[in-house]
């Protein structure tokens, strides 16, 4: 009978291996890691900031002192009090200063100015054993550049020749192209004719009313020129001149001192325009001297005596 096959309760020893040989090591020890690679030294970041201030120092010297005033400006304004809002007073006051501080021209100075280029003076020449005698002085002025000049009747009548002195002191023989009796009016050329000679600006005498203010410009007494200042006193007058006995008609009437020697001159407004001659004065007695009332012939009648209208 078989046998089945016992199997052994105790635990089988195993045999012992055989050390393995290792290689041969260095001797054991600490373990040590491999050094690593020390980068070459480097400037602190004081030192790099101090190397940067010493390259750029005039930069941020600059840029400092624009901080500093920016800063100081803002300041400031900060604390600036508001400015005082300007009231009406003020600006009156500003005005006023100015007026008193700055004396401006008069409205007549300016007129005169304007007018007074185009003046010139009349003179009645006679010639007589001992040379040329001057024997009458009175006042034109120039209407045309050509050297047309409008002047009394009463100034040139009777004179064997007669001159013209201008502005700028040319002096020229003058001949008579047109007379207006009716107006007391002659029309003069002159042969000598100054360089920018400047004519008068006429205007109409339709708008002049009673009060407007006016000025005589002439050879009062043969001085001058001379200005004087007054108004329009009346309108549409009526004159007879007691030398020539002549009615003159539709005169303008002002109180500006007109004296022997103003004739022929011209009466001018505010903005230096000719609105009249100058013909005749009113004097009761016979010193032939201003009393407050003289006449103007209307520039329109002025204009007639050449033909043609300056309107």
């Amino acid at each position: 009978m078989k046998k089945s096959s016992l199997y052994s309760r105790s635990v089988r020893r195993r045999t012992p291996e055989a050390p393995r040989i290792l290689p041969p090591q260095e001797a054991p020890g600490p373990q040590t890691q491999p050094a690593e690679t020390v980068p070459a030294s480097q400037p602190s970041r004081f030192a790099r900031s101090r190397q940067f201030g010493a390259r750029h120092e005039r930069i941020l010297l600059l840029a400092s002192a624009i901080l500093l005033s920016v800063g100081i400006v803002y300041a400031s304004l900060q604390f600036q009090p508001p400015a005082r809002q300007i009231t009406q007073k003020d600006i009156d006051g500003a005005v006023l200063h100015t007026l008193d501080s700055n004396v401006l021209p008069s409205a007549a100075a300016k007129a005169y100015e304007i007018v007074q280029q185009s003046v010139v003076r009349v003179r009645r020449v006679q010639q007589e054993k001992e040379g040329d005698a001057i024997k009458g002085v009175g006042t034109g002025v120039v209407i045309v550049d050509r050297g047309i000049i409008l002047t009394n009747l009463h100034v040139v009548d009777g004179a064997e020749r007669v001159q013209v002195v201008f502005a700028d002191g040319t002096e020229s023989e003058a001949s008579v192209i047109g007379l207006q009796p009716e107006n007391d009016l002659a029309v003069l050329q002159a042969k000598t004719i100054p360089d920018d000679l400047m004519p008068a600006t006429l205007r109409s005498t339709q708008d002049l009313a009673v009060g407007d203010q006016v000025i005589a410009v002439g050879f009062p007494f043969g001085i001058g020129p001379s200005a004087s200042a007054g108004i329009i006193s009346g309108l549409k007058r009526a004159y007879r001149s007691p030398e020539h006995k002549r009615a003159l008609t539709n005169l303008i009437q002002f109180d500006a001192a007109a004296n022997p020697g103003n004739s022929g001159g011209p009466l001018v407004t505010m903005d230096g325009e000719v609105v009249g001659i100058v013909t005749a004065i009113l004097n009761p007695s016979e010193q032939s001297v201003f009393i407050g009332i003289g006449f103007a012939v209307p520039i329109e009648n002025a204009a007639s005596a050449i033909g043609i209208s300056p309107f």
